[in-house]
């Protein structure tokens, strides 16, 4: 059963510990021990040193009452962690060390630990603090590798937050030992909305995700009243001793102004309940039957076998990398066994919403194992991977803000059963007959290729500038120069033609349309132009058509934009595509969504 508890740790006495050798009294003014550490830790261990007179902590403290000491309420904190681990002999992983002190004091109670840390200052300050021999080395988690199941604990004392929870959870799982215990203190985001976004896990996501790991929640302790006041001593002191800071750390004005003003900030987002701090003390309950993981490109062979054998035919790696290359893309798996048996994609894309650039993602490569696919409940391979894609990435304060997508009727019947989407749109289908090809004498066609850099990004820019302001009050993806170049040109398997209509005489551009020539017809898979431009670039599209001898042109959009096309007198059908919006996660509702999306084939990324 989870413990929900706030009680007092009354005994918070610094017990006897070896800490940093540098005490204020024998420090030189000009050499600061902690000079090298990166900002803005130096500065609060440095302030902490002179205020205090040492410094043996860098995370929050824990205050009893107005009268506790910082240092104080930093050991309360500490007693408060190790009073939850067992007995020794143990096996402990600390992530993240500090500055040595935790890892020292278990040391000294005859736990087995060892301390890990990227930051490569933080290891040479503890190796010159408790000696060469101390047990710590420069790597990440997701580096670090023991044998299976070897640990009894796994630490984190304020070091969750800059590490992917599914890190945290997959290795936990790997190196824990059944009913082994993960320990978390640290701050988290309550919640997030527009105005307050970003920076922590999200406390109730964070906890969903270590249960579908098969971790059991055993004791949840809100800490953040007890916490904030750090906020108000580290803001004081570095008010106190600004010039010894400045000096003594070879800082500027400027780099403590804007840390007292971060310092602000928090302050404000624990008062407005966005912010909070949580003890987290977790067990290891199960190995779960499926296991989620984040995938790259070392995965690729993994889910293109996937790939086959969901679609009945093969995607090429050159395809994949293509779709998945961009650093701001993702992938998720899950893995039965030693098998991918689903896959998730999310391939990023920047968009205006309503005039304000932001970054979205477009949901895809949606596969699920066909000996896997009956099982669609909240415990499902579907739903895990679904729920965790959104949780980790769409929303306010996430890498992606809106997501969308052109899933199957299927996989949007069951994400709207389990509360994962909401349909936003749907696209249509316009076609017309060829055009004889007479001659539209106030006007001319030219064709860009990936060669004309500059004639293109000239044009490009002018025709996507116009249909911007248009797009003001509706949600659009960038149709700029460099999209162009890697959604058109550098496509691995599809040839399309890039057309640009400008005025004969005086050379204004007027839009830019993509074409594709396949059996189907002559596909309008893209326009680039002010809204008042659709009938001229659908005339000529249609002139093209005829002149290759196609008697069919047709162009697929989001349904609130079919008057723009109606108008030109085609023939409309709606087709079996709907358009999902994100509704697990806090971020922009489905009203604020609906109907306002401008898509096109090219937005696929199939077509």
């Amino acid at each position: 059963m989870t413990q929900v508890i706030d009680y007092d740790l009354t005994n918070s006495n610094t017990q006897h510990f070896r800490q940093s050798k540098y005490i204020a009294g024998t420090v030189p003014a000009a050499a600061s021990p902690f000079k090298d550490l990166a900002f803005p830790l130096n500065v609060y261990a440095q302030a902490l040193l002179l205020q205090e007179g040492t410094a043996t902590y860098l995370h929050y403290g824990l205050f009893q009452d107005d009268k506790t000491s910082l240092l104080a309420a930093q050991q309360f904190s500490t007693n408060l962690l190790m009073s939850r681990l067992p007995s020794p002999p143990c096996n402990i992983l600390e992530v993240g060390v500090g500055l040595g002190t935790t890892l020292s004091l278990l040391s000294q109670q005859g736990y087995t630990i060892h301390g890990i840390t990227p930051d490569a200052q933080q290891i040479a300050f503890i190796r010159d603090s408790l000696g060469s021999d101390a047990p710590v080395s420069c790597q990440s988690l997701e580096a670090f590798s023991a044998a299976p199941e070897s640990l009894d604990v796994i630490l984190f004392q304020e070091s969750a937050q800059y590490i992917d929870p599914l890190i945290i959870f997959n290795q936990a799982l790997n190196l824990l030992t059944l009913s082994g215990n993960l320990l978390i203190i640290d701050e988290f985001a309550l919640k997030y909305d527009h105005e307050n976004a970003g920076g922590l896990h999200l406390l109730k996501d964070f906890v969903a995700q270590a249960q579908r790991f098969g971790f059991e929640l055993i004791e949840r302790m809100d800490l953040s009243a007890k916490a904030v006041p750090t906020l108000d001593h580290l803001q004081q002191m570095i008010s106190i001793h600004r010039p010894n800071l400045l000096s003594e750390l070879a800082l500027n004005n400027d780099q403590l102004s804007q840390l007292n003003e971060s310092l602000k900030v928090y302050r404000q987002k624990y008062a407005s309940g966005h912010y909070g701090y949580a003890l987290l003390h977790f067990r290891k309950k199960t190995m779960p039957k499926w296991r989620l993981q984040l995938l790259d490109k070392t995965h690729t062979a993994d889910v293109l076998n996937l790939f086959s054998k969901t679609f009945n035919h093969n995607m090429t790696p050159a395809m994949w990398q293509w779709k998945y290359e961009s650093n701001t893309s993702r992938e998720l798996g899950i893995w039965k066994d030693s098998k991918l048996i689903a896959h998730y994609g999310g391939m990023s894309r920047k968009i205006l919403l309503f005039g304000q650039s932001q970054m979205a993602v477009q949901i895809g490569d949606v596969m699920v194992d066909r000996n896997e696919r009956g099982i669609l409940t909240k415990k499902g391979p579907f739903f895990l991977m679904a729920a965790t894609f959104l949780e980790h990435y769409i929303g306010y304060g996430k890498p992606y803000l809106i997501g969308f997508g052109f899933p199957n009727e299927r996989a949007m019947r069951v994400a709207e059963r389990h509360g994962l989407y909401a349909e936003v749109g749907r696209m249509v289908e316009f076609s017309w007959n060829a055009r004889i090809p007479v001659p539209l004498w106030r006007t001319r066609l030219q064709r860009i290729d990936s060669a004309q850099s500059s004639l293109g990004e000239m044009a490009v820019t002018e025709c996507w500038r116009g249909m911007a302001i248009d797009m003001r009050a509706a949600i659009i993806g960038v149709r700029d120069w460099q999209y162009l170049q890697h959604r058109y040109f550098n496509h691995p398997n599809q040839q399309y033609h890039i057309i640009l209509v400008k005025n004969r005489f005086d050379g204004q551009a007027r839009g830019i349309m993509v074409l594709r020539y396949d059996p189907e017809g002559c596909e309008i898979i893209d326009l680039i132009t002010p809204l008042c431009e659709i009938p001229l670039l659908i005339t000529h599209a249609r002139r093209l058509a005829s002149i290759h001898g196609i008697t069919r042109v047709f162009c697929r959009i989001t349904e609130n934009f079919a008057n723009y096309f109606a108008i030109t007198g085609g023939m409309q059908q709606k087709l079996d595509i709907r358009i999902p919006t994100n509704v697990w996660s806090s971020g922009p509702s489905s009203d604020e969504i609906k109907n306002h999306w401008w898509l096109m084939s090219g937005d696929m990324d199939f077509r």
